[in-house]
């Protein structure tokens, strides 16, 4: 399909069929990313409040919470209102999920499971105002790469929801759309093959997938020394995990396009995006974002803590100061791109993504992937950290060079978790990516040492 008849007919089309005014409010968030910081404060503290009526009024869950005789909602701040709100977490969501529903949403109300990589999956609801909101900021954060509507989008992704476009609407529409769908669930060889023969005849104007997925299949097509169509491409857009800076480093010297990562997720919304000047601004228009410590508190800024997310939005389901699991800490300052939206700092990882030692100390996953990944010969690994601070490395050995031994594997971790964790190394054929599609590279079960109990959990 033509680009100008997919953005100018097919698109709108669609959008009033399913009663959703993304574009509205695209053009809306074009104007709005031009605000300065205190006008879209300002912005955010009206939509909180109008959230917080609804709220109370729809939602039995947050009736109970946003009790008008505590918090006085149409007087007081939002904002500071907001930040005496406590906590909600995914437990919490499971055990209230009937009471957290606004069964009037306009539309109806759909529901959505999270990927479960870092846990049970999680059932929530979204209407199509919120979808909206998270589609519009997709389509601006497109723009700053110069690719818009229509454009054609290669996606290299893998869920049970994307998994389900076989049938044939769901491959029409795609058509329709200008997409088109490579599975990150089957990478094998032979299927990487077809990929970039897919991608000749497809010759997309940007790439969308799992940063872990793409560097992958790039690995692939330097091996096969195979070079792809890219006139067309503009860039190559990354979210679902986190993006380290040898994919980065790897994609971006195979397809010589700007690699901008996003950050959000199914049940958080569309939280933040990397504009050219490489940093990452918070979609503030639908989203306000804090950072707390482990025992809940707002962190200072430019600390890290773990992300919390209300969105603006969200009404069939209202997800307000709601615990992502993930980590990062909020910058200070203005991007030279212009833009008004709060920048947020390079999201570290999931809060299970650490290695936790008997002795209170905590590792960033990076502290192992690194000597990990520069072995010669080692072509995959997966650290798991069990429950007794015991980790195992699962090892796929590159048959093309001289082959890695568990020995020499030990060696390179040992300086990283000591000599008193206990650790096994097994060489396996291959590691098949978590439910979701996404591969993680450490994966830590064990929970942090808290202050005093080291002498207790070694005496055990």
């Amino acid at each position: 399909m033509l680009p100008v008849v997919t953005r100018r007919l097919i698109v709108p089309m669609h959008e009033r069929l399913m009663r959703r005014p993304t574009l509205r409010f695209a053009r809306e968030l074009e104007r709005s990313q031009w605000w300065s910081p205190d006008q879209l404060r300002a912005f955010q503290r009206a939509k909180l409040r109008d959230l917080f009526l609804h709220a109370l009024t729809n939602v039995p869950f947050w009736r109970d919470r946003l009790d008008p005789a505590r918090f006085h909602l149409e007087d007081a701040d939002p904002l500071a209102v907001l930040r005496k709100i406590p906590l909600l977490d995914k437990t919490l969501i499971r055990e209230s999920l009937d009471d957290l529903v606004w069964h009037g949403a306009p539309g109806g109300i759909h529901r959505f499971t999270t990927g479960g990589s870092s846990g049970e999956p999680l059932v929530f609801y979204l209407d199509r105002r919120r979808q909206a909101f998270d589609q519009a900021a997709r389509i601006r954060t497109h723009r700053w790469f110069n690719v818009d509507i229509g454009q054609r989008e290669l996606y290299l992704w893998g869920s049970p929801i994307e998994q389900q476009r076989g049938d044939r609407i769901k491959r029409w529409r795609d058509r329709l759309f200008n997409h088109r769908l490579l599975n990150a669930f089957d990478m094998s060889p032979r299927r990487m093959d077809s990929y970039l023969d897919a991608w000749d005849r497809f010759r997309p104007t940007c790439l969308f997938g799992y940063p872990s997925s793409i560097a992958l299949l790039v690995e692939h097509a330097k091996s096969r020394h195979r070079e792809i169509d890219l006139r067309r491409l503009r860039a190559v857009f990354v979210t679902g995990e986190v993006c380290y800076p040898h994919q980065r480093k790897t994609m971006g010297e195979y397809f010589g396009v700007p690699i901008a990562d996003g950050y959000g997720g199914r049940d958080a919304g569309f939280i933040a995006h990397e504009c050219p000047e490489g940093n990452m601004h918070i979609t503030s228009e639908n989203v306000i974002v804090e950072t707390v410590d482990a025992a809940g508190n707002e962190t200072a800024p430019e600390q890290t803590g773990e992300i919390v997310v209300t969105h603006l939005d969200a009404y069939a389901m209202p997800f307000i100061r709601y615990r992502t699991g993930d980590v990062g800490r909020l910058k200070p300052g203005r991007c030279a791109c212009g833009r008004g939206l709060p920048m947020i700092d390079v999201v570290e990882g999931r809060t299970t993504d650490f290695l936790y030692l008997p002795n209170g100390t905590v590792k960033h996953a990076l502290s192992i992937i690194y000597p990990l990944r520069d072995m010669d010969g080692l072509r995959q690994f997966r650290v798991t950290q069990h429950e007794d601070y015991s980790v195992t490395i699962d090892v796929v050995a590159d048959d093309a060079v001289v082959r890695i031994s568990r020995e020499t594997v030990m060696k390179r971790v040992r300086p990283v978790i000591g000599d008193d964790v206990g650790l096994r190394v097994d060489m396996v054929e291959r590691i098949d990516t978590t439910p979701s599609g996404k591969h993680r590279y450490v994966i830590s079960h064990a929970q942090p040492v808290t202050v005093g109990s080291t002498e207790d959990h070694r005496a055990e």
